[in-house]
């Protein structure tokens, strides 16, 4: 026995970090690199969020709160519920923790026990596979394809489910592909969860209000009422309000496993910084206006993006509905070879010799369970798009 636990063995570290980390160090080394492997809007959180915050530190409210949310938190959350998804909570029924990742730990590892099954469509957020492995569950990936908009197929999601299974996960909009799901192409899912009582549905909305071209965003409980029981709705203000480094993420579920999570965060980190809590209140129940300009530039750089990657020679790149992230098919350059004699085995290599070659970072398929894809983000500036996206067609018309 070492001296690490075994339990460490079943996850990797995130590849997204690892792959933001040797930009950063690269830079730092004089090295000319555009990252576009972080999930993170670049846009600064508005003031009259950080002016609440900066008020709640004057006001003292630097104290222990509550476990899981300070009720004026739970409150507006309630209300963001019902307002931009028609669904009643009580605070009762609503956990907040640090951040989106907290939230999905701590329902995972609440109602895990050994051999339950997590259905994960690929790709998948990195995260999702090594929450469910350390909760001592066993994720079950349904791969989705570029054909069908990388979403889930009813067909697909009945022949995952078995008496072993436990959870859905479902993202949407999706990290790392963008695509979201239509009011229609969620009732065929929730048709299917409806024949299967003992599945709950851990829904990632993260990026619900990052939707573009009049695409109308609906989360499964919504869809399906019926649904409300067994379904535990988790978003936060980290990527619409621009606030990821506040580290704040909620979910509403049923009482008896919200009351088991806060029994587990009462025990890891107990409440989320009180200073971001207040800040998230002012970010649910202030001005919404900024969302839709920023969706505007959003949408431009998809647009950009997208145009720029088709043009590129063995890059096939599809139109997702939100997020801001596309996941291009590298598929035509595999078994090619850099101008430096490296072979393109596989997504992975392509992504190590852009980096090493153009300086361009972005996030290899197979660290989402789908290759031979890559994920790029687009929040940053339209100049660098440009100029990475330059970088990739040279890259991509050097290869032999």
């Amino acid at each position: 026995m070492g001296f690490i636990a075994d339990s460490l063995t079943r996850i990797q570290p995130s590849a997204t970090i690892a792959i933001s980390t040797k930009a950063m160090e690269l830079k730092a080394a004089g090295r000319d690199v555009i990252g576009l492997s972080a999930g993170e809007p670049d846009f600064d959180t508005p003031d009259n969020i950080k002016e609440a915050a900066i008020k709640a530190i004057r006001d003292g409210r630097t104290k222990y709160t509550p476990v899981d949310g300070v009720p004026e938190l739970k409150q507006a959350i309630c209300a963001k519920f019902e307002r931009d998804n028609g669904l009643k909570y009580k605070p009762s029924q609503v956990s907040v923790g640090t951040g989106g990742k907290q939230v999905l730990f701590n329902a995972l590892l609440a109602t895990l026990n050994p051999g339950d099954e997590v259905i994960v469509p690929a790709p998948y957020w990195v995260s999702y596979p090594d929450i469910v492995l350390l909760g001592g569950g066993k994720p079950v990936f349904v791969e989705t394809t570029l054909d069908n908009g990388f979403k889930l197929q009813a067909d697909a999601l009945e022949a995952a489910i078995t008496p072993k299974t436990k959870w859905l996960v479902f993202n949407s909009p999706s990290n790392p592909s963008g695509a979201a799901y239509s009011h229609a192409e969620l009732k065929a899912l929730t048709d299917v969860l409806m024949r299967h009582p003992q599945v709950w549905v851990l829904t990632d909305d993260m990026y619900e209000h990052l939707v573009y071209d009049d695409f109308k965003f609906v989360t499964p409980a919504q869809v399906e009422p019926a649904l409300l029981e067994r379904t535990l709705t988790m978003n936060g203000v980290s990527k619409a309000y621009a606030m990821t480094g506040w580290r704040i993420g909620f979910a509403a579920g049923p009482e008896i496993l919200i009351n088991a999570m806060r029994k587990l965060q009462s025990q890891s980190t107990s409440n989320p910084s009180s200073i971001s809590q207040w800040a998230a209140v002012e970010a649910l129940n202030g001005p919404q206006d900024f969302i839709a300009s920023n969706n505007e530039k959003f949408k431009d750089r998809r647009d950009l993006v997208v145009s720029m990657l088709n043009q590129a020679r063995g890059l096939s790149c599809p139109t997702p509905e939100g997020a801001f992230y596309v996941y291009p098919s590298c598929e035509g350059l595999i078994g090619k070879t850099t101008p430096s004699g490296h072979l393109i085995k596989n997504d992975e290599d392509f992504v190590t010799a852009l980096l090493a070659d153009e300086g361009v970072a972005a996030v290899h398929g197979a660290a989402f369970g789908l290759e031979p894809f890559f994920r790029v983000s687009y929040a940053t500036s339209n100049e660098a798009l440009e100029d990475a996206c330059e970088r990739i067609q040279r890259f991509c018309n050097n290869l032999k």
